[in-house]
């Protein structure tokens, strides 16, 4: 059997990457034998060369652009990427395949269209295919588009589904209130892949003598790009603040009795963010502070991540590695799914907005958060309810792909550790 994962696998944020080499191990550990291969949905096909991007500058161009106008030019530039090059990126990749899965990370939002327009023609050839289609543990907002919202409902609408999970509750909710109308069977929840990241990657040996902390640096275009695919007229003011902020973080956490290493998940923003802004945030904090080179790969990430003692960051698949390894992490608040994790995991004590989180708070956070660790059994279930659902979502596409009807999952029971977790279907796992 031959499958195709739909994803941003190679996408300059490691982060997807992570998720993505999760799900592809995962996946064919529970088909043996199985031929499993990412298909990135900007027809990349290796992670990118550490180099200077243009991406920043394009996000400045259409966060100036009147709201009318950013719609029409991304339109008009993601319809000529997708007639001139994904269409035949996505032939060639689904060329061979059994069943397809659009699987892992933020996938069902819209901003510009982007992912509407691409997941649209990937699905229209896998439909082409006649494949089955399993949509497996991605996250989606309420924000879309008219147009998004209808590229959305005809692609996933006119598969063939054999299984849909989202991450967590606000993307199960989006999923109703969007796709549910349009006819879509309702969305279980199922973990995200990057969860189990210590299964699939090593820890990293400890870089320094003493307890470190990963500060995740984030640009702020990033941060509200991003988040709601706006721009933001206060923007400015608020870009001030954060730079003010992480210097004064790398102070606290430096005060808390750590050595602070600042990196990023490699989103080329966040690094000339970083490259500018780091030294001034070096001389401030006055303490063992230090600029971590860019990590070329997921498993580079990963490495350092698990090597560290605390995790501070805005970036999502940050977080989520750290808490595989059992690492503490402080999330600062920027988008819903951030918080979505935090709640899921059972840390929402640990998640706050920079705007609440001074200095003073950052230093006690910190040393709570290392005093008390992360609940082993806790994560246990976690990390094994994850790989249960993948296993499950699995045998379903599989027997849809060999034209078996196994029919609507019964009844979800309610999982142990919490209300907010369904299992994709009560069979065994």
């Amino acid at each position: 059997m031959r499958i195709g994962l739909l994803n941003v696998k190679y996408s300059p944020n490691l982060g997807d990457g992570l998720l993505s080499e999760c799900l592809e191990r995962e996946l064919a550990a529970a088909l043996p034998g199985a031929l499993v291969h990412s298909i990135d949905l900007a027809g990349r096909r290796a992670y990118p060369a550490i180099r200077p991007s243009r991406r920043g500058h394009l996000i400045s161009v259409l966060e100036a652009l009147p709201g009318w106008a950013r719609q029409r030019a991304a339109r008009m530039v993601l319809a000529g990427l997708v007639a001139l090059r994904l269409r035949r990126h996505f032939r060639r990749q689904l060329a061979g395949c059994d069943a397809v899965v659009l699987g892992g990370g933020n996938l069902l939002t819209d901003a510009d269209l982007n992912f509407p327009m691409k997941i649209a023609a990937a699905l229209a050839e896998a439909r082409r295919r006649k494949l089955p289609l399993a949509v497996h543990g991605v996250g989606a907002n309420k924000g879309w588009s008219h147009a998004g919202k209808a590229l959305f409902s005809h692609a996933i609408g006119t598969a063939r589904l054999a299984s849909v999970t989202v991450r967590d509750r606000q993307s199960q909710l989006a999923w109703s209130f969007q796709l549910e109308p349009a006819g879509l069977p309702p969305a279980e929840l199922a973990g995200d892949p990057g969860l189990l990241a210590a299964r699939h990657f090593r820890r990293g040996a400890p870089a320094y003598d003493g307890p470190v902390a990963g500060l995740c640096v984030t640009a702020p275009m990033a941060l509200r790009y991003h988040a709601t695919g706006h721009a933001d007229p206060e923007g400015s003011e608020q870009d001030r603040a954060t730079d003010l902020w992480y210097g004064q973080a790398a102070r606290a956490l430096t005060d808390a009795g750590l050595r602070v290493a600042l990196f990023t998940n490699g989103s080329p923003e966040d690094r000339d963010y970083l490259a500018m802004m780091g030294p001034g945030w070096i001389a401030q904090a006055r303490g063992p502070v230090t600029i971590t080179n860019p990590f070329v790969d997921p498993a580079e990430l990963v490495t350092f991540i698990s090597s560290c003692d605390l995790i501070v960051a805005h970036r999502m698949h940050a977080c989520i590695a750290a808490h595989a390894f059992a690492i503490p992490t402080i999330g600062l608040k920027w988008d819903v799914k951030l918080e979505s994790f935090f709640a899921l995991a059972g840390r929402d004590a640990y998640i706050a907005a920079t705007d609440d989180l001074p200095a003073s708070q950052l230093t006690a956070l910190a040393r709570r958060a290392l005093d008390e660790g992360v609940d082993a059994t806790a994560l246990a279930h976690l990390i094994d309810r994850t790989s249960r659902d993948i296993g499950r979502m699995a045998r379903r596409l599989a027997a849809a792909a060999a034209g078996v009807n196994i029919g609507p999952a019964p009844p979800s029971q309610k999982a142990a550790f919490g209300a907010a977790w369904q299992p994709v279907s009560a069979e065994p796992a």
